[in-house]
């Protein structure tokens, strides 16, 4: 896959990587559950919350890549931008299956 010529705003990248300390704080408190021992119920939950930001991650990084991205390059007539946009998304999801 190319990468793009084009990349996200500035305020895109700030909010992707603010989500994803809060990720990575939540990760370091599952794996602190798991050695205090609790409840595996309270685990998944908290693992649960995990993929589902995680998934919110992709869902803004998706929307901000389109913009900033895959339409600047199909109007400038570019469609292996868009072809390579389709792949990883059909990636994503069958990660996510």
């Amino acid at each position: 896959m190319q990468r793009c010529k084009i990349y996200l705003p500035d305020e895109s990248v700030r909010e992707l990587l603010e989500r994803l300390s809060r990720i990575e704080g939540q990760v370091r408190g599952i794996r602190r559950m798991i050695e205090e021992k609790r409840s595996c119920d309270e685990i998944l939950v908290q693992i649960s919350a995990v993929r589902s930001a995680l998934g919110s991650v992709a869902s803004k990084l998706l929307e901000d890549h389109v913009e900033s991205c895959v339409k600047p390059s199909v109007e400038a007539g570019d469609l292996k931008a868009l072809e390579d946009f389709m792949e990883a998304v059909k990636k994503l999801i069958k990660g996510g299956c």
